[in-house]
């Protein structure tokens, strides 16, 4: 499961406490002791991808991948690994406005700057069916 959405939307909220959670901040604070350095960027997403690669080799029922994943560019390599193991992949799109997800965040322990979660929104492409998810599903209808 793939989660698509704006730092506080809710992503890591959702996914708190779920098996299998691949979280790209966790990442950076265990490789850099730093959830923020942004430094380690491209290390944090070749080890979550492996360890996912990991995790299907060994046939774990489902991965939740807690990253922003904004464009079908950063979901594509997510999708060719679930292609290559025969599995499914779902999209699970936090679909909040962005002044929310700033208000949100301003309230957190590590605040994402303003102007950059308005660039990020510029960026954000809604998952979609046509990019070879198995299913694309809104959170905020998850749980009504």
């Amino acid at each position: 499961m793939l989660l698509v959405g704006l730092p506080g939307s809710g992503k890591s909220t959702w996914a708190l406490g779920k098996a299998g959670l691949l979280s790209s901040d966790g990442l950076r604070e265990l490789l850099a002791d730093d959830p923020d350095n942004q430094n380690v960027h491209a290390l944090v997403f070749r080890v979550l991808r492996d360890l996912l690669e990991h995790r299907l080799e060994l046939g774990r029922p489902v991965t939740y991948v807690d990253a922003t994943n904004l464009t079908p560019y950063e979901r594509r390599p997510y999708i060719k690994l679930a292609e290559l193991f025969d599995g499914e992949i779902e999209a699970v799109f936090f679909d909040v406005p962005v002044e929310e997800c700033i208000r949100r965040n301003r309230g957190r322990g590590r605040v994402v700057p303003d102007d950059v979660i308005r660039k990020m929104a510029e960026r954000l492409v809604a998952p979609d069916l046509k990019e070879g998810f198995s299913r694309v599903s809104r959170a905020s209808k998850l749980h009504k």
